[in-house]
């Protein structure tokens, strides 16, 4: 099920934003190649930002954002190279551990996208923003970052927001007009104080201003973990479904579960080494697989970082030779993944890449990412092989699945209980636990999903019922609340996506056809 695209004008028609008389004489002065038209008509006065990030997010399918009321930490730009973000035209307006907030001229471009995830490591959340607006601010932010200030703030960033973050508003004294003054340049956003005693705050989306430029509370923009942003009126319809009730507390099934991967590898001989090789190059899976076996080692091959991940659950590998750029999911973040818990965390990681090179990047990612070696692409055959036997001859800590299993599980178990108890923090904290134990039980990304949503940790839940379906990808209710939140966030193509999977793995065709009957709404 898919929509066409609609043009900006159809839209902003459809939307009363603007005439049909003056929509045609903006259009008949258009020059290709000139500036995009949402942006235009804002910069005549024809249509407000509003209508056109509304417009806009219609279009694209992702909410949009108002640069010119943002408060960014300029520290977060760290994440983007200025290059980077010229050449893309992105904006990172918030960093945090695990995720990236961009806003973004082209937020559908998946190479962009995947390219950004892969240089940072985080996950990626891209906002549509009025062309000429994210130009001026990308120069305007990271010149400020060069001249040690502390924060971009927006020119119509409201005072209460400055005030809730303990930022102070500096401006410049009122110079006289001249007596002829040549055309007005796009105003630089006011500095903020480089006080040391300012704590670095939450950058925020305040509120959309109305009409006459008033900010007052608006079903335009939605409230999100303090963040506001603009979504289109389809959107808006459906932000108040909540996270189902009736899926929290499910903990029949056994929490490993994986769902479909061929099992063709035999079982694990006894006394004998069994190696993982995620690769999404056939050719050097092929020669990796015949000079290991030829040493006496068990092979299994994965061509993409999804299937890598299931193998781990599966085959409980005693070494992993990681691509560090694989499809579905970076290597970087399945070895963060892996090595970050207490069932995977002893299994050694030898990371090969030909995107990062020399001896700094290799124990950058060493030490970063916990790998035992990093080897480049192309690479000799024998320096896997010295590197796979001289981690095998490392000590470590033997670990008892069985009991990393039942510890997962009463942390699961305890969680749900918790939670019926009406303990939110207790259980939050015992599935926060199970997760770190045992990051590939989708169980426990499953029911730590619902309880943030139930929060309204949107972005949160999010992450976590995406990394749930990475192990079990046809779990229902994973995808159905899912699409609900992507929905809440104001993501339309990322829930239309999730409602068709859900779909699919409907239980009943009356499910089915509830979903199909939702579908049409939103779109």
């Amino acid at each position: 099920m898919s929509q066409e695209k609609k043009t900006i004008g159809k839209i902003l028609l459809e939307q009363r934003a603007i005439s049909a008389d003056k929509l045609d004489k903006a259009l008949s002065q258009h020059v290709p190649g000139s500036v995009p038209l949402a942006s235009r008509l804002t910069e005549q006065g024809l249509i407000s930002e509003l209508d056109a990030l509304k417009a806009l997010s219609t279009q694209r399918g992702v909410p949009g954002i108002d640069l010119n009321q943002v408060l960014v930490k300029l520290a977060d730009l760290d994440a983007v190279p200025r290059d980077v973000a010229l050449r893309n035209k992105l904006f990172p307006v918030l960093a945090r551990e695990d995720r990236i907030f961009c806003a973004m001229a082209h937020p559908e471009d998946r190479k962009v996208l995947a390219d950004l995830e892969f240089s940072t490591g985080k996950r990626v959340f891209a906002y549509i923003a009025l062309e000429a607006v994210l130009s001026r601010v990308i120069h305007e932010a990271y010149e400020l970052k060069e001249q040690g200030e502390l924060y971009f703030i927006g020119p119509g960033c409201p005072d209460e927001v400055l005030a809730r973050a303990g930022v102070t508003r500096q401006r410049p004294p009122a110079k006289a007009a001249p007596k002829a003054p040549p055309p007005k340049p796009p105003p630089l956003p006011p500095r903020a104080s480089a006080s040391p005693k300012v704590e670095p705050p939450q950058p925020m989306f305040p509120k959309a201003p109305d009409r006459e430029g008033r900010f007052r509370p608006s079903s335009a923009g939605i409230p999100i973990q303090n963040h506001q942003v603009v979504v289109d009126d389809s959107m808006r319809r459906h932000v108040d479904e909540p996270v189902s009730e009736a899926d929290f507390g499910d903990v029949r099934e056994d929490i490993s579960v994986v769902a479909d991967v061929p099992r063709s590898e035999p079982p694990k001989k006894a006394g004998t080494k069994k190696i993982l090789v995620i690769d999404d190059e056939a050719e050097i899976r092929k020669m990796l697989r015949h000079v290991l076996e030829g040493r006496g080692f068990q092979v299994v091959e994965a061509d993409r970082g999804k299937l890598g991940l299931q193998l781990v659950k599966i085959e409980a590998p005693d070494l992993i030779v990681l691509d560090a750029m694989l499809p579905e999911i970076h290597g970087f973040d399945i070895a963060r993944r892996i090595r970050g818990s207490t069932r995977y965390g002893h299994v050694p990681i030898i990371m090969i890449s030909a995107v990062y090179r020399g001896w700094r990047i290799a124990e950058d990612v060493k030490a970063s990412y916990g790998v035992d070696a990093y080897i480049e692409k192309p690479f000799r055959v024998a320096d896997v092989v010295a590197a796979v036997e001289a981690a095998f001859e490392t000590k470590r800590e033997r670990v008892d699945p069985d009991r990393i299993s039942k510890e997962a599980e009463r942390l699961l178990k305890e969680g749900v209980e918790a939670y019926k108890g009406g303990q939110l923090d207790k259980a939050t904290e015992l599935l926060e636990a199970g997760v770190r134990v045992d990051p590939l039980a989708y169980r426990l990304r499953f029911h730590l999903g619902l309880l943030y949503g139930k929060r309204g940790q949107v972005y949160d839940a999010i992450e976590q019922l995406e990394r749930a379906l990475e192990i079990q990808g046809k779990h229902f209710p994973s995808l159905k609340n899912l699409a609900i939140l992507y929905q809440q966030a104001g993501f339309r193509n990322k829930a239309v996506e999730a409602w068709e999977r859900a779909s699919s793995a409907a239980p009943d065709e009356e499910t089915k056809t509830a979903i199909k009957e939702h579908l049409l709404s939103l779109l």
